[in-house]
């Protein structure tokens, strides 16, 4: 059994994807949309949380050895990406909001 992080990544990713659309809604909400990317980078970030829950839930779910392996190692890789956009979204609202 391969699954050593997927149930972290999936249970995590799904609260961090719920936390961008959260951002997400906020952006939209207030008349800052017009002057920063931070919608648009959220929206990526959030395709690449989804993705990352999708594939460990599969990685879970394979009885294939191999399969669970690999789909374990790419839903670990898109949630640390998803992570760093994240640290940058942060940082672009904090930089947008203190001005």
């Amino acid at each position: 059994m391969a699954n050593k992080t997927s149930q972290h990544i999936l249970n995590t990713s799904a609260t961090l994807l719920g936390f961008c659309l959260f951002v997400f809604t906020a952006v939209q909400v207030s008349d800052k949309r017009e002057r920063t990317y931070i919608d648009e980078f959220t929206a990526i970030i959030s395709i690449f949380l989804a993705t990352s829950s999708i594939l460990s839930f599969l990685s879970i779910r394979t009885e294939n050895t191999r399969l669970e392996k690999k789909l374990e190692t790419i839903a670990d890789y898109l949630f640390i990406i998803a992570l760093l956009g994240i640290v940058i979204v942060i940082l672009f609202i904090a930089l947008n909001f203190i001005k």
